[in-house]
C-alpha cells in the first residue's frame, strides 16, 4: 500500500513524535510505500525504514499545545493563534498532502490540527487522537471543540490509544458521526530494540551510546539533547547492585516527578531522572544526593538503561492518553509502577492480568498519594530475586503480546481499509 502519514511536529522526543516515526519505520519495513509529512529538520538522524520525509514550508507560526523550543519554527499555543494563521497552516499542510496523492490511506496526527488538514486534503483520512490536544488545547475552549467536532465528521476512522481517550474525546468534542468509527488501538513498542539484557552488557552498551552523543557544553546547552558527561556519570552512578528507580518523561509539574522524589527520599535506592522541561531546576533543588539527572535520552540509550533499573515509575498527576514509557519499560523487563488513572490504569490492568496474584498490587499506586507510592516502591525494591524476576518476565510478555509495533501497524491499516469499505450511513 501507499501510506501518507501527516504529523505537524518533529520526530524525536515526545510521545506523538516517537509514535509517528515508529509507525513509519514499521510500515516501511513491512513493504509499504510510506511518506511522512512533518517539521523535522533532520530526518536522517532517525531510522524510518526507508520512508520518505516531506517538510511543508511554514510561513507562519507552528500551533502547539505546550510551549517548547522548535528548530526553525516559531511555536504558538493553538488557543492563542489567530484564525488566519490557523487557516494558513491547514492549507499549507493540506496542499503538501495533495501533492503526494494518490494513496491508499492518509493517517493524520492529533484531532486538531490533523483532522482539518485531512479534510482539506480531500483524501480519505484516519485521525489519531493523542490526548495532548484534547487536554491542553481543547478542554474548556468551546470554539476549538466545535471545530474539532466538525472536522472529525469527514474522517474515515478515528484511532484512540485507550478507552480513556475515547471517554475524553466524547467529553470534550462531543459524540457524533465519528463516534461509530472509533477504534481503540494502543501505541506500540519496539520489542526488538527494547528487550531484557544482562546487567554488565547493558551498562557497557549504555556508556558506549552516551559516548556517541554530540557535544552539549554548559555555555551553549541545548535542553533537547543529553547532558554532557553522561557516559562517565552514568558509569559511576550505576556501579554495583544498589536498588535503582528510573523516571523517563517530561520535567513539568503535571508529570509528578516531585511526588516521586518525595516518595523515594527515605528509601535506600538511587534514582535516575531522564528528560527535559521547565521544572528541571526546581526538581534538582528538591533532589537528594543519590539522584542523577541526564537530560533527554533517545531510545538507543534507553534500550540499555531500562534493563538496569529495578522499577520504572510513571507518577503523572495529569491524565495520560496511554503511558508509552511504562509499556517500553515493560518490554525491557523493568516492572512499571504507574499512577492508577486514565490510560496509565489500562497499562496497569494489562500487567495485573499477567502478574502473580500476590504481586498484582505492585503495578500501580493511588494517584498523588506519596505514602502509597513509597510503600509500593519499598516492596518492589525489596522483593526476593525470584519474585522480581517473575514480574520482569510477565512485564516483557505483556509488552510483546499487547503492544508490539507490527501488531499496532496492522490494526491501524486494517481499520482504515475496513472503514473505507463500509457503506455510508
Amino acid at each position: 500500500m501507499r501510506i501518507l502519514l501527516w504529523h505537524g511536529y518533529l520526530l524525536g522526543g515526545t510521545g506523538s513524535n516517537v509514535y509517528t516515526r515508529s509507525l513509519a519505520r514499521t510500515w516501511s519495513r513491512q513493504g509499504h510505500d510510506v511518506v511522512v509529512l512533518c517539521q523535522e529538520p533532520h530526518p536522517e538522524q532517525y531510522d524510518l525504514g526507508g520512508a520518505r520525509v516531506v517538510r511543508p514550508h511554514l510561513d507562519g507560526p507552528l500551533p502547539v499545545f505546550v510551549l517548547d523550543r522548535y528548530p526553525d519554527a516559531v511555536p504558538m499555543r493553538l488557543p492563542e493563534m489567530p484564525h488566519t494563521d490557523r487557516e494558513r497552516f491547514v492549507e499549507v499542510n493540506a496542499a503538501a498532502v495533495r501533492r503526494e496523492l494518490p494513496a491508499d490511506f492518509l493517517l493524520v496526527n492529533h484531532v486538531l490540527l490533523g483532522a482539518p488538514v485531512g479534510g482539506a486534503s480531500r483524501a480519505p483520512f484516519v485521525v489519531k487522537a493523542h490526548g495532548s490536544e484534547l487536554e491542553y488545547a481543547l478542554r474548556g475552549n468551546a470554539e476549538l471543540s466545535e471545530w474539532a467536532h466538525r472536522s472529525l465528521a469527514s474522517a474515515t476512522a478515528v484511532v484512540a490509544g485507550s478507552q480513556h481517550i475515547v471517554r475524553v474525546l466524547d467529553e470534550i468534542v462531543g459524540p457524533g458521526a465519528h463516534s461509530r468509527r472509533v477504534h481503540v488501538i494502543p501505541p506500540g513498542v519496539d520489542v526488538d530494540l527494547l528487550r531484557p539484557q544482562a546487567r554488565d552488557a547493558a551498562l557497557q552498551a549504555l556508556v558506549a551510546e552516551c559516548r556517541r552523543d554530540p557535544p552539549n557544553p554548559p555555555e551553549d546547552h541545548d535542553e533537547w539533547r543529553p547532558d554532557p558527561g553522561n557516559a562517565d556519570r552514568l558509569e559511576a552512578f550505576l556501579q554495583g547492585d544498589e536498588p535503582t528507580v528510573l523516571y523517563v518523561g517530561k520535567l513539568s509539574g503535571e508529570k509528578g516527578v516531585a511526588l516521586l522524589l518525595e516518595a523515594v527520599g527515605p528509601l535506600d535506592a538511587r534514582v535516575v531522572i531522564v528528560g527535559f522541561g521547565p521544572a528541571r531546576s526546581d526538581l534538582e533543588a528538591l533532589a537528594r544526593p543519590r539522584v542523577l539527572f541526564t537530560g533527554p535520552l533517545e531510545h538507543r540509550h534507553l534500550a540499555h538503561l531500562w534493563p538496569l533499573a529495578d522499577v520504572a515509575v510513571t507518577p503523572s498527576v495529569f491524565p495520560e492518553a496511554f503511558g508509552m514509557v511504562a509499556a517500553e519499560a515493560a518490554a525491557c523487563g523493568c516492572p512499571p509502577l504507574v499512577a492508577r488513572h486514565s490510560g496509565l490504569a489500562e497499562i496497569a490492568a494489562s500487567l495485573e492480568q499477567a502478574y502473580p496474584a500476590e504481586h498484582r498490587h505492585l503495578a500501580a499506586f493511588a494517584t498523588e498519594d506519596v505514602s502509597d507510592l513509597r510503600t509500593k516502591l519499598a516492596e518492589l525494591l525489596s522483593l526476593p530475586r525470584a519474585a522480581w524476576t517473575a514480574l520482569s518476565r510477565a512485564a516483557r510478555e505483556t509488552a510483546v503480546a499487547a503492544w508490539s509495533w507490527d501488531s499496532v501497524a496492522d490494526r491501524i491499516a486494517a481499520a482504515a481499509v475496513a472503514e473505507s469499505q463500509r457503506p455510508s450511513a
